[in-house]
């Protein structure tokens, strides 16, 4: 299984630096300590800085896939940010260990962060959505004997988590294309 995720995790780099070519990008090796370190062995984050793609910064998990792929299909997650911090990388983290440590994320889901996502901002929470800002080429990624969905974690207010579950995924997302939210602006108003 080590070669399995080794070669996984080459794949989803790979993948990454092609889509993002023109842009500079750092693997940071993410060691979740010794009582979380095997439900995502290996994990390390791809932080993409800005470049021909966007003017953000985009932080990449490799690892989930090969830790939960079922029949050489698993996912990887993508979040953009508006700067270079380790707060994000130690985000995709939990992701990944949220995901990988039985929670099992997918499209529409959504999971707390417990605090704001960056000091003084009102998203709490992470929206598991499609890669609206860099679309379907970031989003497929093959790997090794199957393929590896690369899903955005768009930071979210608690109040857009409540009128998700009263009122849709598809609802809320009309209110951010009405809204014309940025997505990167930590203190962006809530659409709820």
């Amino acid at each position: 299984m080590g070669e399995v995720r080794e070669l996984a995790g080459e794949a989803v780099e790979a993948h990454v630096r092609g889509f993002f070519a023109g842009h500079s990008v750092e693997v940071v090796d993410c060691d979740l300590g010794s009582e979380r370190r095997e439900v995502v062995p290996g994990l390390r984050v791809l932080v993409v800085g800005p470049g021909p793609q966007g003017d953000g910064w985009a932080y990449v998990t490799a690892g989930c896939w090969a830790a939960m792929e079922e029949d050489g299909h698993g996912l990887e997650f993508v979040m953009t940010a508006h700067v270079h911090d380790q707060r994000f990388v130690e985000l995709m983290a939990m992701i990944a260990f949220y995901h990988c440590g039985g929670h099992r994320l997918d499209l529409e889901h959504s999971m707390p962060i417990g605090e704001p996502w960056v000091p003084g901002s009102t998203c709490d929470h992470l929206l598991i959505s499609l890669p609206y800002l860099h679309g379907p080429d970031l989003e497929h990624c093959p790997v090794p004997g199957g393929h590896a969905r690369i899903l955005w974690t768009l930071p979210v207010t608690t109040a857009e988590i409540e009128f998700r579950r009263r009122h849709g995924h598809e609802a809320l997302e009309r209110r951010f294309d009405e809204a014309e939210i940025i997505p990167t602006d930590p203190f962006r108003a809530s659409v709820a």
